[in-house]
């Protein structure tokens, strides 16, 4: 007799919705690596021998196990590395976030943790999510249970622990940066969730072109690529006519991640020929002024999960090269925005991007300081510049004065107008040199002028006009 005769319709029912209760956490809970081989990604943190790999392994050494903070983008593995921590060396584990979470719920966790430690010799470890969100205060209240053991803190944060984190709590654990993780890497999260028993069990298959825009939007974030993974099979469930059992598994096609995320995918490959191009596209835009189209590569590099530090340091690059000393203030704000791109990350670095950019389009024009380095760089390698004028060089010791050094030399603020007419250059450059010739253009049309007058205070020597 089988289980459906002695059970009838309502056992069956029974077994058809074990499978479904069994997969209703999100594929991406469901997908958690459970050992360390199973973790992609991260290999110089996890290398032999590593603090946190000894960790996981329970190895902390004679005093015992240090705590760790995890630092690095959503979707790289701290929840999980966190998890390993506690299950690799059967210890407790208990988990807080610092949204929710406060000093009381804290301490409950320490007070538990020594009940642990006496009655059953286990080890507890607290995972504290985000803990960048947690005040000094609310920190200080980790630091005994940290000082003296009582618990292993695995602390997960996306922002610097320099600035989000207290000094004292970082001196007592290990620093552990976490990087996103790479195009393979995603790719091979997201096929592993294509065949695995906990992810979709071989019930889809995958289109290549849907995998490439996976891998594409996730921007490197496991998590990401398999909450839209799981968003497009059930589309692509959807789309399936009304009554319709499958026969083999369900195709996931481009279309059905496409309308699963309502992100279309971009013409752009990181690794290829169209990174360099729109790249070089974004440069020449700024360079030639037309913010609009500045504005469309930016976006399409950041729709296409570009590395926003990589388009802060070329419009950094910019800001000094094209615009130069034409408009001073469009350096300064590529740098804010580098610093400010590599604090925040996406989405919200596409805002401080764009600022760059359009101050990098709207401002006055020029290469001078750029063409300048590059001639004097290309005079210093042809072996032009002889010695430094005697009366420029060191005389803060014994015998330099004998040697005639810094002798007849004029202190520039002992001048009129802090202006001293001596001989900088070397011998076979001086008077016939002039590297930086200002443009006409924006703060550069004053700077000219005053190079002229500057000049002709020194002594001479090709113009600045």
């Amino acid at each position: 007799m089988t289980s459906d005769d002695l059970f009838g319709a309502a056992g069956a029912a029974e077994r058809e919705r074990q499978p479904a209760a069994a997969g209703a956490a999100p594929l991406a809970v469901r997908m958690r690596p459970r050992t360390l081989e199973e973790v992609r990604g991260q290999s110089a943190v996890l290398r032999p021998g590593s603090p946190l790999r000894r960790l996981i392994e329970g190895s902390g050494g004679a005093a015992g196990p240090l705590s760790a903070i995890l630092w690095g983008p959503p979707g790289t593995g701290k929840t999980t590395l966190a998890h390993l921590v506690a299950t690799a060396a059967d210890r407790r584990f208990v988990e807080l976030s610092a949204v929710t979470a406060g000093v009381r719920d804290v301490r409950s966790v320490m007070e538990s943790a020594v009940g642990e430690r006496d009655l059953y010799g286990r080890q507890t470890v607290l995972f504290l999510d985000e803990i960048h969100r947690f005040t000094k205060a609310q920190q200080d209240a980790l630091l005994p249970g940290v000082e003296n053991r009582t618990v292993i803190l695995v602390a997960a944060t996306t922002e610097n622990p320099s600035f989000s984190v207290i000094a004292p709590l970082l001196s007592r654990s290990v620093l552990v940066t976490l990087g996103s993780l790479s195009d393979a890497d995603i790719e091979d999260v997201v096929r592993a969730a294509l065949s695995d028993e906990r992810g979709f069990a071989g019930a889809h298959t995958l289109d290549e072109d849907a995998v490439a825009h996976l891998v594409r939007i996730s921007g490197g974030d496991a998590r990401r690529a398999l909450t839209a993974l799981e968003a497009a099979a059930g589309v692509a469930l959807d789309a399936l006519p009304a009554g319709t059992v499958a026969a083999g598994p369900v195709a996931i096609t481009l279309a059905h991640v496409e309308q699963a995320v309502a992100q279309a995918a971009v013409r752009y490959d990181r690794a290829g020929d169209q990174h360099y191009d729109v790249a070089s596209a974004l440069i020449k835009s700024m360079r030639g002024s037309d913010v609009d189209a500045a504005l469309h590569y930016l976006a399409r590099m950041l729709e296409a999960g570009e590395d926003p530090r990589f388009l802060a340091r070329r419009i950094v690059i910019a800001a000094s090269e094209d615009v130069g000393m034409a408009d001073p203030t469009a350096l300064q704000t590529a740098v804010a925005a580098m610093h400010a791109v590599a604090s925040i990350g996406m989405p919200e670095a596409r805002i401080i991007l764009a600022q760059a950019v359009v101050h990098n389009c709207l401002a006055p024009k020029s290469n001078a300081a750029y063409v300048g380095i590059n001639e004097a760089i290309a005079d210093v390698r042809a072996g032009r510049g002889g010695a430094v004028p005697a009366h420029l060089r060191g005389s803060g010791y014994a015998g330099a004065e004998r040697l005639g050094h810094g002798v007849g030399y004029r202190y520039a603020h002992d001048e009129p107008d802090a202006v001293a007419a001596q001989q900088y250059l070397p011998d076979d450059l001086a008077g016939r040199t002039d590297y930086y010739r200002p443009t006409g253009r924006g703060f550069e049309e004053r700077l000219r002028v005053r190079l002229g007058w500057l000049k002709d205070r020194l002594g001479g020597g090709p113009s600045g006009g």
